[in-house]
């Protein structure tokens, strides 16, 4: 089936209902497994992958246009809203509807310290695990970038995908589970964040050669310099939120 851009109206009434028109990207559901974890499922993706911190306006969701996106009925949406709500990416808010919930500076940088602990112990796991071919991909990922000294500049949309990439990468040579996880949700509140900030203060330059100390690690199986150098480069971003973000307050 086509694509479906679902538009969130703001509300009518009270500050958090002022906010513009927003979209996120959804598909109608398939049929065959359980309605409310697919719709969690699409919800949490388009969630993460939206801009909301584009904005300081109080994102809405419309549960109607919801439905409506998605093909199916309120009980499930109501059901994933639920548990997007315990995980901390919505809240609910009585007689006014239910909100995007955006991280404040604090949670922010500690989400990131926490990404950069496990990260770092990733990177240390792949290089006990990953084979050549694997960490040969990862290279890859970046040898356009690598060659083009001005590519971040020229290309800032595509890097950041890359970015993504590498990072959700990294954690799978690990070959853990527990820390894929885990990892996976604090991922999904960072992965805006992460997105906005490559493109400010040269941060995509320095990314690339912090990403390819990771790598050149990994091949020599420097078990602790890999470590280090994920450590490290996770902890860059969140001294950068910390002294410049202030718009997350």
């Amino acid at each position: 089936m086509d694509d479906a851009t679902l538009t969130i109206p703001a509300s009518p009434a009270s500050s958090e209902a002022r906010a513009a028109p927003f979209a996120l990207s959804l598909q109608p559901l398939n049929p065959g497994a359980s309605l409310r974890d697919l719709a969690y499922a699409k919800l949490r993706q388009a969630i993460a992958e939206a801009d909301i911190y584009g904005s300081r306006e109080p994102i809405r969701l419309d549960e109607r246009t919801i439905t409506e996106a998605l093909g199916v009925s309120r009980t499930p949406i109501r059901e994933a809203m639920t548990l997007l709500e315990q995980e901390g990416f919505l809240r609910a808010v009585p007689r006014r509807g239910v909100f995007i919930r955006r991280k404040t500076r604090r949670e922010i940088v500690e989400m990131i310290q926490m990404w950069a602990a496990l990260e770092s112990m990733a990177a240390r796991l792949a290089t006990l695990k990953a084979t050549d071919d694997e960490i040969a991909d990862l290279r890859r990922l970046f040898d356009r970038f690598h060659d083009e000294r001005q590519a971040p500049a020229r290309h800032i949309d595509e890097y950041s995908e890359a970015n993504i990439t590498f990072h959700e990468a990294l954690v799978k040579l690990s070959k853990s589970h527990s820390i894929a996880h885990t990892i996976r949700n604090v991922f999904a509140h960072v992965r805006a964040i992460r997105r906005l900030t490559i493109s400010q203060s040269d941060r995509a330059s320095r990314s690339i050669t912090e990403h390819m100390h990771i790598i050149e690690a990994l091949e020599a199986r420097d078990t602790e310099g890999a470590e280090r150098f994920a450590r490290q480069h996770s902890l860059e971003l969140a001294t950068y939120v910390s002294a410049h973000c202030d718009f997350l307050e």
